[in-house]
């Protein structure tokens, strides 16, 4: 046995409806400590930060890039996890993660990081427009998933990202009007999200190697570390191999979609 066998299975029956009716699902174990913490090694050299002393950690949040080394691209890349976009997007609709996306590593401290704000991940837009004006539609254009990579084990203080339990319904029935358009994020956030204020609240905690996978509609907010050792994750999209679809002819929905077609009335 290598120190990356002992993985679970795949998602369940049961999780699949969960992740349906609340917009996330959560895999433990979906990758090795082993791996989380040589991810955690170049991570921390690219902070400018020392992991044994707190002093040099003077900023709530540092958000680090793109990481395509090797400890990262095996993280996204377990067979039971590929198994899990297979039933959650659709067989062959979703491309290989060959890179981990954006890390917002979040340190303890009494400021206010200043990017705590209710929302959805945007989806498509141009390089040159304003990151405002980028959109998210009907049909999820340009994102299969949100994904949520915890490199670190993630306590309640730990500045766990907020989720809202069945937020991905309202969202979809607030997008249905504007068609394959979408709204911007500019409109959504003039909107505000005070149409899912009422749901349930859930913190994305675990142990490193958990993996969150969530409706690419669910609304999330960060939060302020209150713990005392910084926190990495990584949040990078699943990207679509092809159109989602919410009237496919052979009735072959994704539970991305069949989550959709629920919120609108459909089955």
């Amino acid at each position: 046995m290598t120190i990356d066998d002992n993985i679970p299975a795949g998602l369940s029956d049961a999780q699949v409806a969960q992740f349906m009716d609340d917009g996330f699902v959560r895999m433990d174990g979906a990758f090795s400590r082993h791996l989380a913490e040589e991810a955690r090694a170049i991570l921390w050299r690219d902070t400018g930060c020392d992991p044994d002393d707190p002093a040099t950690w003077t900023k709530p949040v540092i958000r680090l890039g793109q990481y395509v080394q090797e400890p990262f691209v095996r993280a996204a890349s377990g067979a039971a996890l590929h198994d899990a976009f297979d039933r959650l997007a659709g067989k062959g609709r979703w491309h290989p993660r060959m890179a981990m996306g954006t890390f917002p590593v979040r340190f303890p401290s009494p400021e206010d990081p200043g990017d705590t704000g209710w929302h959805i991940d945007v989806s498509f837009g141009t390089a040159e427009s304003d990151f405002f004006d980028w959109r998210a539609n009907i049909v999820s254009r340009g994102r299969a998933l949100l994904l949520l990579f915890l490199f670190s084990d993630v306590g309640e203080d730990d500045a766990p990202t907020r989720l809202r339990v069945g937020s991905h319904l309202e969202i979809a029935r607030r997008l249905a009007p504007a068609g394959e358009e979408g709204l911007t994020l500019r409109e959504l956030a003039a909107e505000g999200f005070d149409d899912t204020a009422d749901c349930a609240e859930a913190l994305a905690t675990g142990e490193a190697g958990t993996v969150y996978l969530c409706h690419p509609f669910l609304v999330h907010a960060a939060q302020p570390h209150r713990g005392t050792r910084p926190r990495f994750i990584a949040q990078p999209p699943l990207l679509p191999a092809v159109p989602f679809s919410i009237d496919r002819e052979d009735g072959d929905h994704s539970p991305v979609e069949q989550a959709i077609r629920k919120a609108l009335g459909g089955k």
